[in-house]
């Protein structure tokens, strides 16, 4: 997720974050402070075995005060004035009968009104808005009333929400909506607390424009609605950073049983055609880990614009149409938000500190699920991948910030973006990896069984999960043997890091030295038969001496400037850009004017700004910053030094 700074002190203290609540001095009120009273205790409040949450930093509920428990949302879409306007009605469970305020967090939102069950207004305020955490909104509880609702309007830079028009879809004829809530962009669309930490049930009715269709990280329709009204279930408790609505011009298509696309019309056979594994993928999965608890899973194909791979939001992963490769080598991006149904979905982070808690599991299912069906070999390249990511990621951040190649991050003063990168994922499962080999596949599974099953809709810290590892899994020896606290808190790769050796880039090696010593190219009727993984190793692994006129052999050679796999593009534009290989300018242009996934576009825009070309970066930007989410926008506004 986007990556970028603010100056919180001053904002942290006015939210509240050191000590002295979030019930402070504010800018805005509706509704009058002079008659604040407390609320009055009931015996169903609270409990002996009521749950204890965690102090989130980044989140100004304190939800063991006051807890949101269920979530009732009515909100009509507005495409012309780009908001989402209607009323968020929370159930309440107080656990602190000392208690005087339910503390929501708000970014942005529009607060018309607040009132309570009864039908009377309730009196709140809104502390001053900071850049990364927005604002505290502070609703005074008042006795025997468990249910609040909140009316209110987005605002049209709401950074969770992408607005397109219709030239930016595939049909160009309707508009298109869709949410990126993760990790703390939930309040922006809905005042909620903002939490990885809270879970809450939801109901939802959204109005649409007529001749589209909205969907939700719930039970959702196949079929548009001639009037547009469209009613939502998500009957199992879930975090805000999973809340999701896509409205589009979707059609739906079953893959299996308990599996389907939506896409727009254009591009749904594709889709369908290249997800045709789903039902494989999910019966894999629950063989190695457990039921699947949420019914369907099913997957929403977004614009280009969408700033990430997928999103594993629940029922319904939202994916960008760059894995459309047309012979299923990017489905591991599937594979990957299906995981995140145990890992992140049903067992959830604490906080944004333990992110790898959800990620590096992730990755460690998603390659399992990927050997389950493809085989050892296509699995073990995918891990060499991420093993290569890894090592180039680790030795960036270790000369700008290496306490964020810790497992265990300390966000507190930043933004959780920050710490959502190749470092959670992919030294998270390095870890993983190296606990299987260590202790044998067989006990390992048992206990990653048990974790999800022991543990489901409940969060999971580090220390608590470390505690677990050592108590159910891991003997004294093993323990020192894996260095697991190393792994966890200290900067850098431990030496044990396994480094997964697929037998299918043995012969790209080979290439690659042949390359290297002679400049002879591997003869075309071997890389016709390449994978997705292989190119991505060559081009990766090009030797040093490589230069512009090598680059137009490869080109002339394989086309590989003319290719469609965004994978592939993504990797021949670094050498291109570093090089300066004009002949695939052009392309490389079109490809950051439509494509706003930001795994694509940091690399490129970084590439052109070390190699001199900054000028260039801004121009391309300056065009294309319309088509990209605010995530990415925010990231390459960093980037690129640019004041829009």
């Amino acid at each position: 997720m986007s990556q970028f700074f603010t100056k919180w002190a001053g904002a942290l203290a006015l939210l509240g974050f050191f000590g002295v609540g979030c019930d402070g001095p504010n800018n805005s009120s509706t509704e009058s402070n002079s008659n604040l009273s407390p609320a009055h205790h009931t015996e169903n409040d609270t409990s002996a075995n009521a749950m204890v949450y965690p102090k989130d930093p980044h989140s100004c509920s304190q939800p063991n005060d006051v807890v949101v428990k269920h979530l009732d949302l009515n909100l009509n879409v507005n495409f012309d004035e780009k908001s989402l306007r209607g009323f968020a009605a929370w159930t309440l469970q107080q656990n602190n009968p000392e208690a005087t305020h339910l503390y929501l967090d708000v970014s942005g939102l529009h607060i018309e009104k607040i009132i309570w069950e009864d039908g009377s207004a309730a009196a709140f305020t809104i502390t001053p808005s900071t850049e990364v955490l927005g604002a505290a909104l502070a609703i005074t509880l008042k006795p025997q009333q468990k249910q609040v609702r909140i009316y209110y309007h987005t605002d049209p830079d709401a950074a969770a929400l992408q607005w397109l028009d219709p030239q930016q879809t595939l049909g160009k004829n309707l508009p298109f909506l869709f949410t990126q809530s993760q990790a703390i962009l939930a309040r922006t669309w809905i005042p909620c607390q903002d939490s990885p930490g809270i879970r809450f049930t939801y109901q939802a009715q959204i109005e649409t424009p007529p001749g589209l269709m909205a969907l939700m990280s719930a039970e959702n329709p196949i079929q548009q609605h001639p009037k547009g009204i469209y009613n939502f279930s998500q009957p199992i408790p879930i975090p805000a950073y999973l809340m999701a609505l896509t409205v589009g011009d979707y059609q739906f298509a079953a893959v299996g049983n308990r599996t389907g696309v939506y896409a727009e019309p254009g591009i749904l056979q594709a889709a369908v055609e290249e997800f045709a594994d789903m039902e494989q993928m999910l019966e894999a999965a629950e063989k190695l880990y457990g039921p699947y608890v949420w019914g369907r899973y099913d997957l929403a194909v977004m614009p280009p614009s969408f700033p990430f791979g997928g999103m594993e939001n629940p029922v319904l992963t939202f994916a960008t149409p760059t894995i459309i490769a047309g012979d299923r080598s990017l489905v591991a991006l599937v594979a990957h938000e299906l995981a995140h149904s145990w890992s992140g979905n049903l067992v959830t982070n604490a906080t944004w500190n333990d992110f790898w808690l959800n990620e590096g599991f992730t990755v460690y299912f998603e390659n399992r699920i990927m050997e389950a069906i493809y085989g050892r070999d296509y699995a073990e390249m995918l891990a060499h991948l991420s093993w290569q990511d890894l090592q180039t990621e680790v030795q960036e951040f270790m000369q700008t910030r290496p306490k964020d190649t810790r497992l265990k991050l300390d966000l507190e003063g930043r933004d959780p973006d920050d710490g959502m990168n190749t470092i959670a994922y992919d030294k998270g499962y390095m870890l993983l990896r190296l606990i299987e080999t260590t202790v044998g596949r067989k006990r390992f599974d048992a206990f990653l069984t048990n974790y999800f099953e022991s543990n489901k809709f409940q969060t999971m810290d580090t220390e608590r999960f470390l505690t677990i590892l050592n108590d159910s899994l891991l003997t004294p020896a093993e323990t020192q043997q894996i260095d697991v606290q190393t792994w966890v808190y200290q900067s850098g790769l431990p030496a044990n890091c396994p480094k997964p050796q697929p037998s299918r880039f043995e012969a790209i090696d080979a290439h690659l030295k042949t390359l290297a010593a002679s400049q002879a190219l591997p003869p075309k009727n071997e890389t016709d038969q390449w994978s997705t993984h292989e190119w991505l190793h060559f081009i990766n692994n090009l030797p040093p001496q490589t230069d512009r006129s090598m680059l137009a052999k490869l080109d002339a050679a394989y086309g590989c400037t003319q290719r469609n796999n965004a994978e592939i593009l993504s990797a021949w534009f670094n050498p291109v850009i570093r090089l300066q290989y004009k002949p695939a300018y052009p392309k490389m242009e079109q490809f950051l004017m439509n494509v706003g996934r930001r795994k694509f576009l940091m690399p490129a825009y970084r590439s052109l700004k070390s190699s001199g070309q900054l000028a260039l970066a801004r121009n391309i930007y300056e065009r294309a910053r319309g088509n990209y989410h605010a995530v990415s926008r925010q990231s390459l506004d960093a980037l690129l030094g640019t004041d829009f």
